[in-house]
C-alpha cells in the first residue's frame, strides 16, 4: 500500500511540473505595434487646453505650425458636432527635420506632423504617429536614430502637456511596415530657359488652383530651403516645398468614429527638384495609411478619403502631361 502512495504521489507531482514547464514555454500573445498612439487625460477642472497643449510642445522645440479649431467650421458646414473640442495641429522638429530629410528625401511625407486634440467627456486627448507609423509611412529603417529622437521628443511633449496622463490601449491591425503608402510622381521637367524659381511658382499657382475649388485647404506651406536648410548651410535643392492639405467633408465623417485620424491629417505633400537634375519629385501618404492603419470599414468614411485622394491624382497628372 505504501508504495502505491509513494508511486501516486511521484505521478502527481511529475504532472504538476509538466504543466508548470508548459505554461512557462508558452508564448504570450504579443501586442499589435500600432502606427498611431493616444495619450489622454482627466481634465475636469478644464486647465488642458489645446493652447496649453500647443505651449508644452512649442517649449521643447516641436513648434507648432497651426492649431486649428475644427468645430467652427464644422458647427457652420455639418451643424451637428462630435466633441466638445476638435482640433488639428501641425508641428516639426526643424534640426530632426533636416537630418532626416538629408538622408531620406521622402520625409517630407511627414514634414510637418500632425495631431488630433479632442475633448471626450472629462478627458483630454492627443493622437500622434508612433515610430512605427512614422517608419511604416517613409520607408525609414525604425530603428534610425534620428528617428527615435524625434518619436522621444513627441513623447517627452505628451506627458509635458497632459500631466497625469497614460496611454490608451489600441487594438488596431496596421498593414506590415514594409508595404509602402505612398503616392509618388516623377515627371521629367523641360524648363527651357525658365528658371526653377519660377517654374515651381507657376507649377504651384496652378496646383492651388485646381485644388481650392474642389473644397481642399492648404493651412499650411514650407519652403524647406528658406525655413530650415539656410540655416545649415545645406544647398541640395533648387526647391523643397510642403503644403499641409485638407478637407471638411473628409476629416469630419473620419472624426466621428475615429477622432485619432488627426494623426494622419492635415496631409502632407512635397515636391523638390534636386540640383543639377531636370527631374521634379512629389508624393503624398495615401489615405491607405488611414483605412489600414485605423481598421476603418464604415463605408461613410472610406469613401469621401478615397475620393479626396483620387482628385489629387488626377489635379497631379493633368498638371504634369
Amino acid at each position: 500500500m505504501k508504495n502505491i502512495y509513494t508511486l501516486l504521489m511521484a505521478s502527481l507531482l511529475a504532472l504538476f511540473l509538466a504543466g508548470c514547464n508548459s505554461a512557462e514555454v508558452t508564448p504570450k500573445k504579443n501586442k499589435t505595434v500600432q502606427d498611431v498612439q493616444v495619450y489622454t487625460t482627466a481634465n475636469k477642472n478644464g486647465k488642458v487646453t489645446t493652447k496649453s497643449i500647443e505651449a508644452a510642445f512649442d517649449a521643447i522645440g516641436l513648434s507648432v505650425a497651426g492649431n486649428n479649431d475644427m468645430n467652427k467650421p464644422f458647427a457652420k458646414r455639418f451643424g451637428k458636432l462630435h466633441y466638445k473640442i476638435y482640433n488639428l495641429a501641425m508641428f516639426v522638429d526643424n534640426d530632426l527635420t533636416y537630418k532626416l530629410v538629408k538622408k531620406y528625401p521622402k520625409f517630407g511625407l511627414l514634414t510637418p506632423l500632425t495631431m488630433s486634440i479632442w475633448s471626450d467627456g472629462d478627458s483630454m486627448n492627443i493622437s500622434t504617429l508612433t515610430i512605427n507609423g512614422m517608419a511604416r509611412a517613409t520607408q525609414i529603417p525604425v530603428n534610425d536614430p534620428d528617428l527615435i529622437a524625434y518619436a522621444t521628443k513627441i513623447t517627452t511633449a505628451l506627458k509635458n502637456a497632459l500631466p497625469h496622463g497614460h496611454f490608451k490601449e489600441l487594438n488596431y491591425t496596421p498593414a506590415p511596415r514594409e508595404n509602402s503608402l505612398s503616392t509618388d510622381f516623377v515627371t521629367d521637367l523641360e524648363l527651357d530657359g525658365t528658371s526653377p524659381e519660377d517654374y515651381i511658382e507657376d507649377f504651384e499657382a496652378e496646383f492651388e488652383g485646381e485644388l481650392e475649388p474642389l473644397g481642399f485647404l492648404l493651412p499650411n506651406f514650407t519652403n524647406l530651403n528658406e525655413e530650415i536648410f539656410e540655416d545649415k548651410g545645406y544647398d541640395a535643392y533648387d526647391y523643397y516645398h510642403t503644403y499641409s492639405i485638407c478637407k471638411f467633408d473628409v476629416i469630419y465623417p473620419v472624426s466621428k468614429m475615429h477622432p485619432e485620424a488627426g494623426a494622419w491629417a492635415p496631409c502632407s505633400f512635397y515636391l523638390y527638384k534636386k540640383k543639377g537634375e531636370n527631374k521634379m519629385y512629389m508624393g503624398f501618404l495615401s489615405v491607405e495609411n488611414w483605412i489600414t492603419s485605423l481598421d476603418i470599414k464604415d463605408e461613410e468614411s472610406i469613401k469621401p478619403l478615397r475620393q479626396a485622394q483620387g482628385m489629387i491624382e488626377k489635379i497631379i497628372t493633368e498638371i504634369t502631361d
